[in-house]
């Protein structure tokens, strides 16, 4: 199997482990059959240069979605022997206005901009409006990023076509309700702030904008990203 990599900063432990699973280096333009990508800037860098093969994602702690760095020998020496499985992660768009904020991989987030203060939120797929939430902020997340500050905040890890969770920070209510939804392009998800102050807007990680009440977001599947994991993930 050839195997590209991104990111690692030229670490030659990483093109040392690919070998070690029994691939070989290349160039990412030579088309290999898979695309390491080591640390989130590598692997954010997906959403913007669309890698030549399935993509395997390598952070230091791994998880449902991700290979750990310290496991990346035995990821790729599984999945170069047969023993893996391509799973299709959307991409989403956030949207403001008719203007296109970003695309995200992993999460969309939506919280207060001032320390001890709290928002009010309302949810809508397509034309249904699923309810609203006092709460310090609102995470969208797709299955790639539902183990990282959405399950952080209480949220499912959900497995890859399963749609994205919508969860609640820090709810007002004890009984504000978690949610798993397809944003599809025909039924977007819209989150809207419906309480005076700021509100930041989170995607990725990267602040990308600050909003105040009346503020409708949509956010819908634009894309997606095929990525390649071992069969057996709890090993890695």
């Amino acid at each position: 199997m050839n195997v590209a990599v991104r990111g690692g900063d030229g670490d030659d432990e990483v093109a040392s482990a690919v070998g070690v699973g029994g691939a070989t280096v290349v160039a990412e333009d030579d088309g290999p059959d898979l695309v390491v990508a080591v640390g989130d800037g590598a692997i954010q860098s997906a959403v913007t240069d669309t890698p030549a093969a399935p993509l395997l994602p390598v952070t230091p702690g791994g998880g449902r979605h991700l290979v750990a760095r310290d496991s990346l020998d035995a990821a790729v020496a599984a999945v170069t022997a047969g023993d893996r499985r391509i799973d299709t992660h959307p991409i989403l768009g956030l949207r403001h206005d008719t203007a296109t904020v970003a695309r995200a991989l992993r999460d969309v987030t939506l919280v207060t901009d001032a320390p001890a203060s709290i928002s009010e939120y309302a949810v809508t797929v397509g034309a249904e409006r699923l309810g609203s939430v006092r709460a310090d902020g609102v995470v969208v997340a797709t299955p790639l990023g539902s183990d990282g500050y959405a399950a952080a905040a209480g949220g499912p890890v959900i497995e890859a076509g399963a749609g994205a969770a919508v969860v609640p920070i820090a709810p007002f209510s004890t009984t504000a309700s978690l949610r798993v939804v397809d944003p599809a392009p025909d039924t977007p998800l819209t989150v809207s702030v419906e309480r005076e102050g700021p509100v930041a807007v989170v995607v990725d990680g990267v602040r990308r904008d600050t909003v105040d009440r009346g503020t409708d977001l949509r956010i819908e599947r634009v894309d997606s990203l095929d990525v390649m994991m071992p069969t057996r993930t709890e090993n890695f």
